[in-house]
Formats: C-alpha cells, structure tokens, sequence
C-alpha cells in the first residue's frame, strides 16, 4: 500500500496531490450519490455563479461529473491539457463565489466578501498556469533517459513500423526484427536517411519456440536501452474451426515472445539503472472474446505480465508500458482473418505510449476504447461481456469460421 501510495502522488507539489484526492473524492463517491441518491427537490448546483435547483440541478451535476472524472485522469497521467483545463476550471470557480457573495451579501461588504472568497481559487489558477513543468514529458529525449539502442520486434508494418519511426526520431539507434526481410530492409534505409541513425535488421519469426533466444543472441553485445516487444497475431473464429498448429503459434508469439524477451533483455537495464519495456498488448485483454478466444486471452496475460513487471522494475531505474489498442488500421485485420473494419491510426497509439511511458504500468487510447474495456472489466458482469463481444465480432469474422 505505502509503495502504491507513493508511486500516485510522486512527482507532484501537495496541492496538486490534495486536488488529486479532493477530485477523486467528487467523481467516485460525492457526484454518484448526488445523481443517483440525493433527492431532487433538495439538489442544488452552481456554475458561474448561477444556482441551479431540481432537476435543473440533476443536470448540471452531469458536467461536473465528467469535470472531476477528468480531473483524476488529468493529474495522475500529467496530461499537458491539464494544465489550461485546470486554470480555467479554477478561474470560473473564483469568478462564481465573487458573484455569489456580491448577489448575496450586496453593496460594498459583497464586494469584499467576493473578492475574500475568490482568492484561494485565483491562486489555484495561477498555480496551474505556472505548472506547466508538472505536465510536460521530460525535456531529455528517449536516448538520454534509456541508452543509444532499442529493439523493435514485429517492425515490418503498423504498430512497431512507427514505433521504430518514432523512436529513431528520439534518436536511438534501432534493432529492427520481423519475418520479412524486404520491407525489414526498406524501412531500415528509410530511418538511416531521414533520422541518421544506425539500423540493423534481423529476420526471424518470433513464434518459433527458439526464436526469442536467437534474437538476443543475435543482438550480441549491444546495449538495448528499450524494447519494444509488439510483435503479435490475432486469428479469427470458433476454436473448433481453428487449425492447431496456428493457435499453438498465436499464444507462442503473443504470449511467450515477450516473456522471453523481457526476462532476457532486462538484466542489462536493471544493472545500468535504466532501461524501457513496451508491450503491445490489446483493449481485447479485458474482457472474454467469443470468434476471438485464444487472441483475448493471449493478450489478458501480455496485459498481466506488464502489468506486474511494471511494479518490478519500478525500483529498478526500468520504465514498463502495455500499451492497449483498439482497432488499428492497418494489415493486423487481414493477417487475423478478420473481414475490414477499419481502425485508429497507428501514430495515436505509437504517441500515446510514449507520453504514458514511466508515468503509467498500461495505457489505452482513445475515450471510447477506454470506456469499452473499463465497462466490461469494472462494470458489466463477465456473462454479458463476453455476449456483447461475441455481438461485436460476429459480423467481423468470416462466414465460414463462425
């Protein structure tokens, strides 16, 4: 409990903290039992200083709701909106209670009550304006905070492509590794030329049982300062349909590559005090996915081993990141079996991960994959979960393999 504590409130000043706990008080237990519970005719809300009653209070408690709600996320991801969002919050709170007291009270002891009363949350804003540091990405780049090599498993297309992109424009040198060596080799001069950095390639597929161990030994002596374990596969349909061999390689590559690599490749990082691990997991990790039994429950335990390899290396100097996407365009859908139904672009993801990288153990972008996967894991019963998903994907997998 006393690390979890620390590891929250870490890296913040106190106010921020006391907002933090004030916020998560409101979203989670204040504003539920004001919607739901208190009765309407007692209910009262205030914006700008205009009091609403009733159910014109019912309403208005709606904004407040998500207002905290992203009031909690803003402060414990350190999101760089947070820092505008916050001083103007804080600036309309302070322009209410000089209203209110100067409606209420009146003449010249109103004003002065008003502007008594609107000094702590004016100074709120000028404490959030001057925060900016709190909320931005460290200054240093990825190849300061880890070392000059990263290795990127799964790097021919999507996802890992434009994380070795993304990186190289860090400044790190690369280890690119896919199965096929062409677009290997052509997005290999495409970084050397644009970022002027060093690539090396190496060919080899993943969900061979000896393909983890052959990558590092092929990595020899290099110091790999992060890796980027987001080599995956997803396959379309009922099990029973399935061929064997193809399930067998699935949990190899989703499961085991990144384990391996991860158990191999950190010793290094923990003797040099520092280092990064990202492990491309999925938003199909929270829940149950009929037409997508064996992926969903690859990516739960990619999604559990980051997870608690996150708290691991904590102490260690090493940052770890599951990153949980949702539909991504790109070629993962036909390469699964699945019928097109388009995506997220793969830069959000590639750019989400990395702002959540050493801030926070997973990370999924975008509102609505995010609220998806809380309400199956954290609301929902897991029954109607895994009907809803199994409603989702049923008109995404072929005839054939339902």
């Amino acid at each position: 409990m006393k690390d979890w504590l620390r590891d929250i409130f870490q890296g913040r000043p106190w106010w921020m903290n006391a907002l933090l706990v004030f916020s998560a008080y409101m979203a989670f237990i204040y504003l539920p039992w004001d919607l739901f519970i208190k009765p309407v005719e007692s209910d009262a809300e205030v914006w700008f200083g205009i009091l609403f009653s009733g159910w014109g209070a019912k309403v208005m408690a709606v904004p407040h709701w998500f207002v905290y709600g992203a009031a909690v996320y803003g402060f414990r991801r350190r999101r760089p909106w947070m820092r505008t969002w916050g001083a103007a919050y804080s600036a309309q709170v302070a322009f209410g209670m000089f209203v209110w007291s100067v409606v209420a009270v009146g003449g010249f002891l109103g004003f002065v009550a008003g502007v008594v009363s609107a000094i702590p949350f004016a100074l709120l804003t000028w404490g959030f304006w001057n925060a900016q540091h709190y909320f931005e990405s460290p200054a240093t780049s990825l190849r300061e905070r880890y070392g000059d090599w990263a290795l990127v498993t799964g790097a021919s297309s999507g996802i890992g492509a434009e994380f070795a992109r993304a990186l190289a424009a860090e400044g790190l040198s690369l280890v690119l590794t896919a199965r096929r060596e062409e677009r290997l080799r052509a997005l290999a001069d495409e970084i050397e030329k644009k970022f002027n950095v060093a690539t090396r390639t190496i060919v080899l597929d993943l969900a061979d049982s000896d393909g983890p161990d052959r990558l590092v030994d092929a990595i020899g002596e290099l110091e790999i300062g992060v890796l980027v374990a987001n080599a995956g596969v997803g396959y379309a349909g009922r099990v029973d349909k399935q061929e064997t061999e193809r399930l067998q390689r699935l949990v190899a590559l989703n499961c085991q590559a990144p384990m391996v690599l991860a158990a191999r490749l950190t010793p290094p990082m923990v003797e040099r005090g520092r280092g990064a691990v990202i492990v491309t997991g999925s938003a199909a990790a929270h829940q149950p996915i009929p037409y997508h039994a064996a992926y969903s429950a690859s990516k739960a335990f990619a999604l559990f081993f980051g997870e608690a390899l996150f708290v691991e290396m904590r102490s260690q100097g090493v940052d770890v990141l599951v990153l949980e996407p949702g539909s991504v365009a790109g070629e993962f859908q036909a390469a699964a079996s699945e019928i097109d139904h388009g995506g997220e672009p793969v830069g959000v993801q590639v750019e989400e991960a990395l702002a959540s990288l050493g801030v926070a153990p997973s990370v999924i972008p975008g509102w609505w994959v995010w609220l998806r996967a809380n309400f199956a894991q954290r609301v929902g019963p897991r029954r109607l979960t895994a009907y809803l998903a199994r409603d989702f994907m049923e008109p995404r997998t072929p005839p054939e393999m339902r």
